[in-house]
């Protein structure tokens, strides 16, 4: 996957907002409409571009409780990992899942409508679970970022 500094330039500009035309971001990397065109259905081909998503909020549509959750696996192989990982997949209440290293196997972003439904989910996602170990909630008490940009280097291919 190889993109160039106009490459880099689009990428910066749709991820602070896709909802652009081709014409604006064109005229804002230098190109043609064209030209813009084809680079951003090459990038999303490449898979450079993963989604064009629009960030919604929790508390607007009524989802206002919002943790952070740190879960251990009883046993860290490989067929126990790939079937969490497709749980937290196919869960709606999982908005964000990241399998990491550290003191935890998984860390989950979850929305709620109250801590009620919470603790609902957690008795069907975690407690009749018996691979999990434990879990640890983080309540967020403000979101004070939320976006999905991601700082773009210019490739090193130049």
């Amino acid at each position: 996957m190889q993109y160039d500094r106009t490459d880099a330039r689009i990428l910066e500009i749709v991820q602070k907002n896709n909802r652009l035309t081709s014409e604006i971001i064109g005229e804002l990397a230098g190109l043609s409409a064209t030209a813009c065109q084809r680079r951003l259905k090459r990038l999303r081909a490449d898979g450079i571009i993963e989604a064009d998503v629009s960030i919604v909020s929790p508390k607007a549509v009524g989802r206002p409780i919002q943790m952070l959750v740190l879960v251990t696996l009883e046993r860290e192989r490989a067929d126990i990992v790939d079937k969490f990982k497709k749980a937290i997949k196919s869960s709606a209440e999982v908005v964000n899942g990241f399998f990491v290293t550290g003191d935890a196997d998984f860390v989950l972003y979850i929305t709620s409508r109250t801590m009620e439904d919470y603790e609902q989910f957690t008795r069907r996602f975690f407690y009749e679970n018996p691979e999990i170990k434990g879990f640890k909630t983080m309540v967020i008490m403000d979101r004070v970022k939320a976006g999905f940009a991601i700082p773009i280097e210019t490739s090193r291919e130049e």
